[in-house]
């Protein structure tokens, strides 16, 4: 690559540094064994290092508000901040999700309780007969928990709930409310998505005419157009990896990365990429309503559990009375997974919603002020 230091603002080895953090961020991500990976705690640190990339971004964007201004890199900011806009769609989509997950996680409860767990959150060690009661009680809510993880893309269940926003209800601050007064573009994107909303289009969408940039262009913004493109890339790989990772409208995932193995960070997001299909074509999850492991582990439970009391006879003999609190005892550890990981994946959710939303805000100002005054 041609010299990019001319003496001022950003240079190669800033692009270099930049681009090398992300290449070994991603790397660590992909480092997990398959067990890990996809799992509540893993998709939490993949937000994490969007949010780490994010802010390095934004910093050297700061740092070279000069040059934003400036064709062509107006033109790629812009159109970055356009997918950036485009990805709360996604943001909405997976809190849904999660709260779909917390559906299933109430059914989990009503099995523990039901087959012998009243109390899921503490340790009890009192033991009672089973009758056929409880017995029918976890059958129905194993019957709905089958209903709710399979990938049923003629599904309306979480449509009725596609018209909220992270911000919608939040009147925390002065500040959040006047952010949301401005924000009349991201209420149209964000707060009222229609029923024919699909994820696997809005992937598309993000990822539309992103194209690496030509040589004359790279030269034009002293290496900054490579920058935003790079970020880009990331943008879109971390929506697409939420969309495969947590149940939302219209799933897809065939969605075409626009980047060669020649940049630095490409490599690592490309091996993370063919590892996440992988497990996508496992015959197990094919079809569940999503890929994160907690669901398969929530589906495996279910399904033995369900197999187990659909073959139950009373009086219940000794035998398949302890191999039904052996299985509830594995749902109670997938349970307590989902409780420590559900809330914390919220509220990082949240917080990548919130940092979109500002962060375009403050780069299309910082964009209006330099049109303004030229």
């Amino acid at each position: 690559m041609e010299s990019l230091n001319n003496g001022s603002g950003f240079n190669e080895v800033e692009l270099e540094s930049f681009q090398r953090q992300i290449a070994d961020r991603f790397q660590d991500l992909g480092s997990v064994s398959s067990d890990e990976l996809l799992s509540l705690p893993w998709v939490r640190k993949l937000l994490d290092v969007f949010l780490s990339c994010e802010e390095e971004f934004r910093g050297i964007l700061v740092n070279n508000k000069g040059r934003l201004m400036k064709p062509p890199l107006d033109r790629l900011i812009a159109d970055f901040y356009e997918r950036s806009a485009k990805s709360l769609d996604v943001c909405n989509a997976i809190r849904d999700g999660l709260d779909q997950i917390k559906q299933w996680q109430k059914l989990m409860e009503i099995v523990i309780c039901a087959l012998g767990h009243c109390n899921v959150n503490k340790n009890n060690t009192n033991k009672r007969i089973l009758g056929e009661g409880q017995v029918r009680r976890a059958r129905k809510a194993l019957s709905e928990l089958a209903v709710g993880l399979v990938d049923d893309k003629d599904s309306s269940q979480p449509l009725a709930l596609r018209n909220r926003s992270f911000g919608r209800n939040n009147n925390s601050s002065n500040s959040q409310s006047k952010d949301q007064h401005r924000l009349g573009y991201f209420r149209s994107l964000s707060w009222n998505v229609s029923r024919s909303w699909s994820a696997a289009k809005q992937l598309q969408a993000i990822g539309n005419n992103m194209v690496s940039p030509r040589a004359n262009e790279i030269t034009a913004t002293n290496g900054l157009a490579m920058l935003v493109f790079t970020m880009g890339n990331v943008l879109l790989f971390v929506m697409w990896a939420l969309v495969a990772a947590i149940p939302c409208q219209d799933r897809g995932l065939q969605v075409h990365f626009y980047m060669s193995r020649q940049f630095p960070w490409a490599a690592s997001i490309l091996s993370l990429h063919d590892k996440i299909m992988e497990e996508s074509r496992k015959k197990d999850r094919k079809n569940t309503s999503g890929f994160l492991m907690e669901i398969y582990q929530i589906d495996k439970c279910s399904r033995s559990l369900s197999e187990l009391t659909g073959s139950v006879q009373f009086p219940i003999s000794e035998e398949k009375e302890k191999e039904l609190r052996q299985r509830v005892e594995e749902m109670g550890q997938v349970y307590e997974a989902v409780t420590a990981g559900l809330e914390p994946l919220e509220k990082k959710v949240r917080e990548l919603f919130h940092r979109i939303v500002h962060s375009r805000t403050e780069g299309l100002d910082c964009l209006g002020r330099g049109h303004n005054s030229e």
